[in-house]
């Protein structure tokens, strides 16, 4: 009973909340220069933070990989020194 309470709730103020439509097309020629945002720099933007925070993780795997074999490798070489 609590779903269909929220689920109400929900759709309620979804309709409250929504936009009024256009009543006709507007070409994008015709929106003035103020509502026109450049996409271009905003997407660049977005791409290149992604992929430095994909590289930086990447990176920070490989050290601690690399930190992970080198205790591995250590010990190993203590276990191989312990056996008779």
């Amino acid at each position: 009973m609590k779903i269909i309470y929220q689920s109400l709730f929900l759709l309620m103020n979804a309709a409250l909340l929504a936009q009024p439509g256009q009543s006709e097309f507007k070409p994008v020629t015709e929106i003035p220069a103020s509502e026109q945002l450049p996409s271009a720099p905003l997407v660049i933007a977005a791409y290149a933070f992604v992929w430095l925070a994909f590289l930086a993780y990447v990176w920070v795997i490989w050290r601690k990989l690399g930190k992970v074999e080198q205790d591995l490798n250590a010990l190993s070489a203590q276990v191989m020194k312990k056996r008779p």
